[in-house]
């Protein structure tokens, strides 16, 4: 009745034989009726060998069927870009991916459905992982694909992938738990893309911001077929018109566009086949994504700590492992409302979540609307510049908590009897930070309440604890420290690929400075070329009269800021008296080079005048901190292969609180000669308006092709006369508008410009030029103002 199992082998190898022989000579193919045995480690390989599918590790035996970059990171790890089964993992042992023979995508854990495509067709199909990372479903007969990973991402996209108004990314809850976390990117109803945080209590959208209009954001409502995609070569492109490109652009690299476990999304760049590099983030200050620290918490940042979460006083942590969760009071908020007061926490905001409003208010009113509210937390008063009145908002939930930077305050409702009593100094996050020296100089103030001898005493007390505690730290830290030169970490967390170099590698990069491309007032600029081939422009700065503490303050800055038309540092030097800095090459030189030697055209020209006012937006108000450039001139504007400009010199400028604005002090003028706002010469306060005045200077340059300090130009009678440049182009203009001849502003546009003009371009660029080198700067406009500005062609 049983057949003895040798003579049933030639049968078994007979009915397995087409698989096998599939599966061999085409590893990304599974056809009808086969599997992929989690035991067996199966997998499936796309023809380049950049993709894998198959079942991975997420955890202790839990597995996902899931698609990564094939060859693993520096630290032994994989990069997933797709899981099938993120929220319900499978076994080690008895699951399988399988292709049923009616075309159903099924993966089971021990016999147990977990997943399924939902496909079927009779036609002949087959399941291939396309060099592209794609798993498409194909049906043979038709040559169209049934069912695809990329229609189902999960927290990543990748080139070529179309990102439409079906799909979402959903985040992972952590870097080592993969199921879906907190944050989603998808297309909202008004057909804009949106990031969202959602809890089970809570949903916000943080991005674009909120508070701002769509059309503000530069984002359009219009067109409804609502898809996005980023190309191989690092542009991403959205029908909401929400559009940039990588600081990396071009071919040959490997990229993912990912929603991040923090809620920030970003493209990162294959490096070396082996590490991952941020080539462009969505959001630059991390502390206003919601839901980062949970309730009642406030996060701060810095760039040598990353993101912190902090409870509140009064507040403890609810998971000690993950801060997310926020904080929980201590104490109970039922109770009479003269049982209760404020402590202050100046700049603080709580964004959302306000039960009352007053559009005038006084400071006392404010908190008598929150004590006689048995669900309020806190107030937030804050001033109105244009209301001329103070603001009072009730909050019933302290979310989303950070320092604006702003004259907003928070006011947190605390017992009396208890936190208030041992809480006796504000909170406070001043700092200022002077374009002379760049040295942080903190600030802080504090509220003195009434208190006891006791409190005194464990005042003091702290105090003294403190104080003998720092200097243990500082103790233990001189006698183990290894002197610079021999330390094994070579590269600083200032930012993803910022490498602090060895002075003796800059030597040998350099060809022991060999090759001038450059000098000016801050140092001479070498060609280097790195290990990895990379071409790389050496500053050699003129000798230091910074500490290394200062310098490394200065370059955290450089390493957070990234935006593409701004230079691109790769690293620095500070060893002994040395300081370096190493940055990209620019094949085209720079701007003054280029407008010497007429190589530019008005395409050209308007595209340059466009982008360097885009870059010193960001500096002065998207970064994480505001930057002034303070020597703003064409020799400090760098132009890649193909003239797209590039600010330099940045990192050497230095910084300010967002809203110091008066009251600066700077050791020393800064600057170039021609292009100096008159705030130096006079000694005014500097803002960023600076900044504004210089690159006035510049595109008067650029359109005349004449130095911005005193030059010979010709007059109405033909006689040569110095006249300042900028007298000159505006005595152009006015005469033009009163006889509405062209020929008034042909005289301003420099004759060696190659290519044709557009009339609408140049009359909107000489007009804002105008604007921005105004004597008054109140008068003068802000640079993402001069962005609109250029955009708009009456």
């Amino acid at each position: 009745m049983y057949l003895p199992f040798v003579l049933l082998l030639p049968l078994i190898t007979l009915y397995y034989s087409p698989q096998v022989a599939i599966a061999s000579s085409s590893p990304s193919v599974l056809t009808q009726g086969s599997s992929l045995f989690v035991e067996k480690n199966d997998h499936l390989v796309s023809l380049n060998g950049v993709f894998t599918a198959g079942f991975h590790e997420t955890g202790q035996n839990a597995y996902c069927f899931a698609i990564w970059f094939s060859e693993p990171m520096l630290d032994g790890n994989h990069t997933l870009v797709w899981m099938a089964n993120r929220d319900k993992p499978v076994n080690g042992k008895q699951s399988k991916f399988s292709l049923l023979k009616r075309g159903n995508l099924v993966l089971k854990d021990a016999g147990q459905r977990i997943w399924k495509s939902d496909t079927q067709s009779n036609s002949p199909l087959q399941l291939k992982l396309l060099d592209s990372g794609n798993l498409v479903l194909t049906q043979l007969d038709e040559n169209s694909s049934l069912w695809q990973s990329f229609s189902f991402p999960t927290d990543t996209i990748l080139p070529t992938q179309v990102f439409t108004k079906d799909t979402v990314l959903i985040s992972s809850r952590s870097s080592t738990n993969f199921s879906s976390g907190f944050y989603k990117l998808y297309f909202d109803n008004d057909n804009v893309l949106r990031l969202l945080y959602s809890s089970n209590e809570i949903t916000s959208v943080y991005w674009t911001k909120p508070y701002i209009l769509t059309w503000e954001a530069g984002r359009s409502t219009y067109n409804n077929t609502r898809f996005a995609l980023l190309d191989s070569k690092g542009r991403f492109q959205s029908t909401d018109d929400f559009t940039f490109t990588t600081t990396d652009y071009g071919d040959a690299l490997q990229r993912r566009l990912t929603l991040d476990v923090d809620g920030n999304i970003r493209v990162y760049s294959l490096i070396n086949k082996r590490s991952w590099r941020v080539s462009w983030q969505g959001i630059s200050t991390p502390c206003t994504i919601h839901g980062i620290c949970g309730p009642n918490s406030l996060c701060t940042y810095s760039f040598e700590k990353g993101r912190r979460c902090t409870c509140l006083p009064g507040y403890k942590s609810k998971n000690h492992s993950d801060l997310s969760f926020g904080c929980e009071p201590t104490f109970d908020l039922s109770g009479h409302h003269e049982n209760f007061g404020f402590i202050k926490l100046p700049h603080v905001e709580f964004y959302g979540f306000d039960s009352t409003y007053s559009q005038r208010s006084t400071l006392r009113e404010c908190k008598n609307a929150c004590l006689n509210n048995s669900n309020c937390k806190a107030i937030q008063f804050t001033f109105d510049k244009e209301s001329g009145f103070f603001q009072c908002y009730v909050k019933t939930l302290l979310f989303n908590g950070y320092f604006r930077g702003t004259i907003f305050n928070t006011y947190l409702k605390l017992p009396r009897n208890g936190v208030l009593m041992s809480y006796n100094h504000s909170i406070s996050n001043e700092s200022r930070l002077y374009c002379s020296s760049s040295i942080i100089q903190m600030k802080r103030t504090y509220e003195k309440a009434t208190a006891n001898g006791s409190l005194k005493f464990m005042l003091w007390f702290s105090i003294i604890l403190g104080v003998i505690e720092v200097m243990s730290f500082v103790f233990f830290y001189y006698i183990t420290k290894q002197p610079s030169g021999k330390t094994t970490q070579t590269y600083l967390a200032i930012a993803t690929g910022f490498k602090r170099f060895t002075y003796a590698e800059i030597v040998k990069a350099s060809h022991k400075f060999k090759e001038e491309i450059g000098r000016g007032g801050g140092g001479i600029v070498y060609k280097g070329i790195l290990p990895d081939n990379r071409v790389v422009a050496i500053k050699r700065l003129h000798e230091a009269i910074q500490g290394e503490a200062e310098f490394l303050a200065e370059m955290s800055t450089i390493g957070r800021i990234n935006h593409k038309n701004l230079i691109e540092t790769y690293g620095y030097c500070a060893e002994g008296k040395h300081r370096i800095l190493v940055y990209e090459y620019m094949e085209n030189g720079s701007l003054a080079r280029n407008l010497s030697g007429n190589q530019l055209d008005w395409k050209n020209m308007f595209e340059i005048a466009f982008g360097v006012a885009k870059g010193l937006a960001y500096l002065h108000e998207e970064c994480l901190e505001w930057v002034l450039h303070c020597d703003v001139k064409p020799q400090n504007i760098l132009l890649d292969a193909n003239y797209n400009p590039k600010v330099a010199d940045f990192g050497l400028s230095k910084l300010f609180d967002q809203g110091v604005t008066e009251n600066s002090i700077f050791s020393r003028i800064r600057g170039t000669r021609g292009y100096m706002a008159p705030e130096w010469v006079f000694n005014l306060p500097i803002t960023s308006k600076v900044d504004v005045y210089s690159y006035g200077m510049v595109v008067l340059e650029m359109i005349a092709g004449r130095s911005p300090t005193y030059d010979q130009l010709p007059d109405d009678n033909e006689r040569l006369e110095q006249k300042r440049l900028v007298s000159w182009v505006r005595e152009k203009v006015h005469r033009a508008s009163e006889s509405l001849e062209e020929t008034q502003i042909m005289e301003i546009l420099n004759p060696m410009i190659r290519g044709e003009y557009e009339k609408g371009q140049l009359n909107n660029l000489l007009k804002v030029a105008l604007q921005c080198v105004e004597e008054d700067k109140d008068a003068r406009p802000t640079m993402s103002e001069v962005v609109k500005a250029l955009l708009y062609i009456p």
